[in-house]
């Protein structure tokens, strides 16, 4: 894991900042940085959250506070099939998409609130969305720029499947294209599902067969329909598995791609599959840093996409670890948890407020003093960032889940990251490298050994500079 690694704190200098000490402070630290070509705040990027219920009850709360607070958000697979009220035209072998309330909610939400600049809302597509021309649709009804092709299905590699609790549903599934167990157009289904015998049916969503020919095929269609970024979205496939898709997006020259690792996954989790299952996330890091190395070394001069690590990743250390041991590969993070579960709580604690039913233990975890009365805490006393927010925005209401959001982007994360940054005299994220870390373990001396990382041990960094500095020293 990431603990298996030390951040390297420095105390002399400063890096990628005026050197007056009235400069030199935290603050001041740089944190904006490009998602392929996209400009942000933060180097975070939602990762995609589709048609689960999970994403969908807090979307609001996600997209509000990725745009406020200058990152990405993408939009998942299965959006638009799974939309009940989503229209389709006939065409060909499969239904085409003309509308849907669902897509259309998703990112309305997020640009009500963008700033035009930082962040932008980026729409994945696996096969199912392939057929129905997802596209095609969000290029062309709602001027989405930023496109990412899903390798795999589900939250890593076969995750996708959905049980459906009607036969309206079904048929209405099947209809539009996906594969529905066991058959809702089979009358004697009908009959056992009426008689009560079948519980319920299964939706599947199919994996994919691309080979290489096609899908660099695919990437210079969406090129050539206008589109501004290009991201591909994988799981931590098998070694050999990911070096291909690394080569593909090398080949393909997209613009950003996230590798995802083991455990995880949102709206499937938990499930054994997903810790059982891939690579590890700190091992999925050292294999594509590896890999990246040995693109470079064949070819100094060839251009990487930008890469987002994700998989459980939810505090700034572990951020800072990652892209210190990516460098200069891994410019940003990936992640749906974490902010997934600030939007939880926060919608939790505003719904308690707004109830007067906020108890004394949910005050003194929030650090208030004995004496306050429970039924008298506010919004703004509950959020830091709540009046800040407010007046940035002349005087806009957000909801709770947005204004948690956006503070554990902001406050959490973002404060944490340039305190580190500050810690080792780097004031700007592009500055960042794998001697900033220090593995302390033997098993993290293994993997970064076996990908040639170049991350030395605690023991072994600097060691001839510590020489160096002691024989010159001047001791009569």
């Amino acid at each position: 894991s990431y603990g298996d690694f030390q951040i390297q704190f420095e105390v002399r200098g400063a890096q990628g900042i005026e050197v007056d000490e009235d400069k030199v402070i935290f603050p001041n630290a740089d944190l904006t940085m490009h998602w392929g070509n996209i400009k942000q705040k933060l180097p975070i990027v939602i990762a995609g959250l589709g048609s689960t219920y999970v994403a969908k009850r807090n979307w609001d709360g996600l997209a509000i506070g990725a745009a406020l607070a200058g990152i990405s958000i993408t939009v998942g697979e299965n959006v638009v099939g799974m939309d009940p009220l989503a229209q389709f035209a006939n065409h060909a072998v499969y239904p085409r998409v003309v509308d849907t309330d669902d897509m259309k909610y998703r990112v309305n939400a997020y640009r009500e609130f963008w700033d035009g600049e930082h962040g932008d809302i980026i729409v994945q597509k696996n096969v199912e969305d392939t057929r129905l021309g997802v596209f095609d649709y969000v290029t062309s009804k709602l001027d989405i720029t930023s496109l990412e092709l899903k390798f795999g299905q589900g939250a890593k590699a076969i995750g996708g499947e959905v049980r459906l609790a009607s036969l309206e549903r079904a048929k209405l599934l099947q209809e539009r294209g996906y594969l529905v167990f066991p058959d809702p157009s089979d009358p004697f289904i009908v009959d056992q599902w009426n008689a009560g015998l079948i519980p319920d049916f299964e939706r599947h969503s199919r994996v994919g067969l691309s080979t290489t020919e096609d899908i660099l095929e695919e990437i210079d269609q969406i090129r050539s329909s206008g589109a501004k970024n290009i991201f591909l979205k994988t799981g931590a496939y098998r070694p050999a598995a990911t070096a291909w898709l690394l080569r593909l997006a090398v080949e393909g020259k997209i613009d950003g791609m996230t590798l995802d690792g083991a455990g995880g996954g949102t709206g499937m989790s938990p499930v054994s599959m997903m810790n059982e299952g891939s690579i590890p996330t700190i091992y999925l890091e050292a294999l594509v840093i590896g890999c990246l190395d040995m693109i470079k070394k064949k070819n100094p001069n060839v251009n990487i996409p930008t890469v987002a690590i994700a998989g459980g990743i939810a505090n700034e250390t572990q951020i800072f670890k990652a892209l210190a041991m990516g460098a200069p590969y891994v410019k940003c993070i990936a992640m749906a948890r974490a902010p997934l579960t600030a939007a939880m709580k926060s919608k939790y604690i505003g719904n308690m407020i707004s109830k007067k039913a906020v108890t004394p233990a949910m005050l003194n975890n929030l650090g208030f003093p004995k004496e306050k009365d429970p039924s008298s805490l506010t919004l703004n006393e509950a959020f830091v960032e709540y009046d800040k927010l407010q007046r940035a925005n002349k005087g806009n209401e957000f909801p709770p889940s947005a204004v948690g959001v956006y503070t554990y982007f902001a406050s959490k994360l973002g404060v944490g990251l340039k305190q580190l940054l500050a810690g080792v005299r780097k004031f700007n994220l592009d500055l960042l490298d794998r001697h900033d870390i220090a593995f302390i373990s033997q098993r993290a001396k293994e993997v970064c050994d076996n990908w040639n990382l170049d991350i030395k041990s605690q023991e072994q960094l600097d060691f001839e500079a510590v020489k160096n500095e002691l024989y010159s020293g001047n001791y009569e």
